[in-house]
């Protein structure tokens, strides 16, 4: 006879808007020149605010070093003129913030 399986103690909020912030990213250093970056702009930045309300529910805070500096830096309203070979590698840099953030969080379930 089995027994009902225990009720899973945390979820993985922020893996889909994490992989999802990843591929945005890559997909962007393809508009990195053009006037159509600020779509990625957008997304990247509220991508990264989902994750860091996630990151406050895990109780994580160390992530929010990573993910409130690409809030700010891709943030559609006040553009940062940033270019080059060190944007590239922000872009790198912030796919891999995304995915390590979207793995490694777990947002505990609360029993009501």
């Amino acid at each position: 006879m089995m027994g009902t399986p225990a009720a899973p103690t945390f979820t993985r909020s922020a893996l889909a808007p994490g992989l999802l912030g990843a591929i945005v990213l890559l997909a962007g250093l393809a508009l990195l020149d053009s006037e159509s970056f600020i779509i990625i702009r957008y997304a990247v930045s509220i991508l990264a605010l989902i994750l860091c309300v996630f990151v406050i529910q895990a109780r994580s805070w160390y992530w929010l070093v990573g993910l409130v500096p690409m809030a700010v830096l891709w943030n559609p309203v006040v553009l940062f003129d940033l270019s080059g070979q060190g944007w590239v590698s922000a872009q790198f840099i912030g796919a891999i913030i995304f995915i390590a953030v979207g793995l490694r969080t777990k947002v505990p379930v609360h029993k009501d």
